[in-house]
């Protein structure tokens, strides 16, 4: 999946907290998370587990989608987790 933008959603142990993100190296991005390098939100409220991701041939597709996702409400990224990955996993080791 090198080569690809991404957009992802991270949440926290106890699946209370969504973060949204794009980035075009998921797989350090995502370490980058779980290892509390990115300042802000995701560090603030420990969000690590990766429960959803999508990718796209190119970083504006990636980015126009990241706004869709993060216009639409919780509930929609919560139905968008559970079709994708309905026991919440972290999906992590899937894209290494």
């Amino acid at each position: 999946m090198h080569g690809y933008s991404s957009i992802y959603i991270l949440t926290n142990k106890n699946n209370n907290v969504l973060y949204t993100g794009v980035t075009s190296n998921l797989v350090k991005r995502i370490w980058e998370h779980k290892n509390k390098i990115v300042e802000g939100f995701s560090k603030k409220y420990n969000l690590h587990k990766l429960v959803y991701y999508e990718f796209f041939e190119n970083i504006n597709q990636a980015i126009i989608r990241e706004k869709q996702i993060k216009a639409g409400s919780r509930k929609k990224k919560i139905d968008l987790i559970n079709k994708f990955n309905p026991d919440w996993k972290d999906l992590y080791n899937q894209i290494l």
